[in-house]
Order: structure tokens, then C-alpha cells, then sequence
């Protein structure tokens, strides 16, 4: 018997399992997938919004600037990377200048800091690869970057070392009202929970449809990406958007914690709550318009291309309520829920207190943890210390990304455990160089394969049928 289940292991729901954690709760987090962060938290633009699109009032407005806030602290905590960069919104006439001068109110209304509209000469001071056909633009210094799938992983495993369970490979597929507490059954295990946080992303509907409650749809918004050499990442310094359309905000331009350079995405509503792959329509696109925002962004150095999909709500706000007693909804959480996700887990936590549910606080809560990439930011004197204690650390294996043996080691050890080369990537940013894991693979799917005690070829490459080995040479017919 649970205290509380959280359905869904995407950044929103375990930034609020993270939160949890700091109780005296018995707590579990449950995924379909294969591994955390897979569904929209592990493909996003890693984008910390100021807060200045959101409706005034709205509660996207109010939990996307408190987590805008919030963020730098958390990522601090969890050893995560961060960087605030700020962000500007281009406007390329009359038009676009009275979108940028409504985005302006807006956000000082949302309690935005330090808003500025900036002329053509101001903004191509600060970024002068911009088109020089923009004329005007929204600067928004408390803009950020960071990694969402690290962030991700981070705050569950946080939650993790604060005692919360955690069961991947659970599709829910029904859940029973027992009075006191719910059952959440799956195709191979049943659990108990008095309490139910709904945080399954484009799923979430279909969640609480098991509840009896009907009030809201959800569907997915197709967002395609094309991602550049981290040669490229210097082209601009400031996420660069467009004025933005009742679709979305458009294809941006951005750095990236880790050095590169994201353009995108697109934003198509689709059926499909399952479909990721990314098309030639959508791909022209991100390069079309990218270019027509910055110039000389070289999509010759493109190293790949990806498709997330957002949860778009029927009531164009974030849905977070108790439709029915011990069962809370966080559900439609597109854009800015990456931003919005450490304020998402502080509001949640005040719908249960308001509930009535017991809170006693964790004595041993430890909100910090060692960030997976501490090896490569340590000083040469570090690396010597700690390659000493374990020459693991002193052998490459993704030469792109400069990630070791021990690095790899490390994060197949740690919990939430990778159990494919996806979630090491995720977590060690082996595979994500100008090579997409061709020379590492092979490695890391060996070492993988020993610390799991399976053979080589069931390894496989994001979980179900993706095996990356089919047999061995002139045997495979």
C-alpha cells in the first residue's frame, strides 16, 4: 500500500515525486515506457520561459514565472546544467511590433522582470547574426536553458534516494475505487495507492477517464527539430523566437547547455499519441523559417533531427484539480511545462495539504545530488585523483563527447538505471556527438549487457523490439 502513485516519469511528474520525497510518504513513481523522461521531456527545446506569452491570470502565467524562478536553485540541487542566456522575440513589421508591444504588457503584467523592447540598433548590438529584416524585439533576460531529459532524470532519481520506488514497463490499464484506496492495475501487477497524481502527458485524459472523469481531452501537437555541431553553437547566445501565433511560438533558434545549436520546432496537431517520427515537410520548415530569423545558420552541420509531441489540453490551460476525492489531475501541461515543472510540484503538494492529506516532513530529505557529469568539469587535478582511485575513468569511450568508461559505469549503476543505449545517452551524452554513437555503441551496449547480467544481443537500443543486435555474421539469414 502506497501513500501516493505517481503515473507518468516525465519532468512534471517527477519534479512533484521530488517534492513528495521531502515527506514521510510511502511514494511510487510508474511509466509505460522502457525509462524516464521518453515522452515529451525527452524531446523539447529546453527552453526556461520568462513567462510573458501566457494568458494574464491563467494558471500557466502564474506556475510559468514561479518555476522560472525556482529553476536555477533546483538545477543547483540536482547537479543539473543551467544557463541563463535570455531570450529575445523578433518582429519583422507593424505588425510584429504591436505583437511585441502586447507580449511586453503581458509579461509585466505575469510579473516578468526586466522587459525591454528593443529597436533594430539595440537588438543587433546584442546579436548581430539576427536578420538584419528584424526590426524590433522583446528581450526577456530572465530566459534560461537546460537539459530536460538531465533534469528529468535527476529530480526522479532524487526522489529515489529519498525512498521512492519507482516501476517502469507499467502501462496502467485500469483503475479501481476501493473506498479507502484506489488499485492501479497493469498487465502484470496490481498496486494500492491512497492517493493518485495523474501526470501521464498525452495519456493523461485516458487516466482519468478511469476515474469516471470525462471533463477534458487531450491531444498531441507534432514539433519537429533539427539540431546542429556544437560549432555552430556561438551563432547567437540569446534564444531567438518569433512573434508568436495561437500554435505556438513559432521555430526557434537557441543554443544549448551542452554547446550546440537547436532550430524548431514545428507544431501540428496529429492523432497519433504515439507517433514521433519527424517528416521532410516539417524539417524544410524549421530550416526555412530558421534561416529567415538568423542568418548564416549552417544546416550543413546538422547532426540529427527528432520529433516531440505536446499534451494540448481541450480548456487551453493547465489542468491541475481533484476531479473526484484522492485523484489530482496535472494534465495538458504543454508549453511552458518544462518551465512550470518545479512550481507545478509546489501547487500540487498545496491541492493535497488543502485536501486534507497528512504532510509530516522528511528529517533525512537530502535535496541535493551529484551531477552525472561532474568527471569532465573537474580540474585536471581532480580527473588525475579520481582516475587513480579507478582507472575507469582514465578510458574514452565516446570520443565526440569525451565520456568515459567510468562516466558510463557510474550512470548504468545509479538510479533510475539505464537499461538501453538511449537512457545512458540521456544521462551521459555518450552517442549525442557528430557520430550518433557509431564508434561507442558497440561498447556500451558490452558494458550494459555485463552490469545487467543479459546477453549482448538482447540489449536494445530505447526498450521493446529495438534490438540493436540481430545475430552474429553470415549466421543471421
Amino acid at each position: 500500500m502506497y501513500d501516493i502513485v505517481v503515473i507518468g516519469a516525465g519532468v512534471v511528474g517527477g519534479m512533484i515525486a521530488r517534492e513528495l520525497s521531502a515527506y514521510r510518504l510511502a511514494l511510487c513513481i510508474v511509466e509505460k515506457k522502457h525509462d524516464v523522461a521518453m515522452g515529451a521531456s525527452s524531446a523539447n527545446s529546453a527552453i526556461v520561459h520568462a513567462g510573458f506569452d501566457a494568458k494574464v491570470g491563467s494558471l500557466k502565467a502564474k506556475l510559468n514565472v514561479r518555476g522560472s524562478e525556482m529553476m536555477e536553485k533546483v538545477c543547483e540541487e540536482l547537479g543539473v546544467k543551467y544557463k541563463n542566456n535570455g531570450s529575445l522575440v523578433i518582429g519583422f513589421n507593424d505588425e510584429d511590433r504591436a505583437t511585441v508591444e502586447e507580449l511586453y504588457k503581458r509579461g509585466t503584467a505575469n510579473g516578468v522582470k526586466n522587459l525591454k523592447v528593443l529597436d533594430s540598433d539595440e537588438l543587433h548590438a546584442i546579436e548581430p547574426n539576427v536578420s538584419k529584416n528584424a526590426v524590433c524585439a522583446l528581450h526577456a533576460p530572465t530566459g534560461s536553458i537546460v537539459c530536460p531529459y538531465e533534469l528529468t532524470v535527476a529530480a526522479i532519481g532524487n526522489a529515489m534516494d529519498n525512498g521512492a520506488d519507482l516501476k517502469l514497463d507499467f502501462e496502467v490499464t485500469d483503475i479501481r475505487d476501493k473506498g479507502d484506496y484506489f488499485e492501479i492495475v497493469s498487465a502484470g501487477e496490481t498496486l494500492q495507492a491512497k492517493y493518485i497524481i495523474n501526470a501521464a502527458g498525452v495519456y493523461s485524459d485516458a487516466i482519468a477517464k478511469m476515474v469516471g472523469d470525462t471533463s477534458f481531452t487531450v491531444h498531441p501537437r507534432r514539433g519537429e527539430y533539427v539540431l546542429l555541431d556544437k560549432e555552430c553553437g556561438t551563432l547567437v547566445s540569446h534564444t531567438i523566437f518569433r512573434t508568436p501565433s495561437k500554435m505556438g511560438k513559432g521555430i526557434l533558434v537557441s543554443p544549448t547547455v551542452d554547446g550546440n545549436l537547436l532550430t524548431g520546432p514545428t507544431s501540428v496537431d496529429i492523432e497519433d499519441k504515439d507517433d514521433r517520427s519527424t517528416t521532410p515537410e516539417g524539417l524544410a520548415h524549421v530550416m526555412r523559417e530558421a534561416l529567415e530569423n538568423v542568418d548564416s545558420v549552417m544546416f550543413n552541420k546538422t547532426i540529427t533531427s527528432f520529433c516531440g509531441l505536446r499534451a494540448v489540453g481541450s480548456t487551453g490551460d493547465f489542468i491541475i484539480n481533484l476531479p473526484r476525492e484522492r485523484f489530482v489531475n496535472v494534465a495538458g501541461i504543454e508549453s511552458p511545462g518544462l518551465s512550470s515543472a518545479p512550481a507545478i510540484a509546489e501547487y500540487v503538494i498545496e491541492l493535497l495539504a488543502n485536501a486534507g492529506m497528512p504532510l509530516e516532513k522528511n528529517a533525512s530529505y537530502q535535496p541535493r545530488r551529484v551531477a552525472m557529469h561532474a568527471f569532465r568539469e573537474a580540474s585536471m587535478e581532480e580527473k588525475n585523483a579520481i582516475i587513480k582511485k579507478d582507472p575507469a575513468y582514465g578510458r574514452i569511450i565516446c570520443r565526440c563527447e569525451t565520456v568515459t568508461e567510468g562516466e558510463i559505469l557510474n550512470a548504468i549503476r545509479t538510479n533510475p538505471k539505464p537499461r538501453d543505449l538511449d537512457g545512458v545517452k540521456r544521462r551521459t551524452r555518450a552517442q549525442m556527438g557528430r557520430c550518433q554513437g557509431g564508434f561507442c555503441s558497440p561498447y556500451i551496449v558490452e558494458m550494459l549487457a555485463k552490469e545487467m547480467n543479459v546477453s549482448y544481443e538482447t540489449v536494445t537500443k530505447f526498450g521493446g523490439e529495438s534490438l540493436i543486435n540481430v545475430g552474429k555474421t553470415k549466421e543471421v539469414k
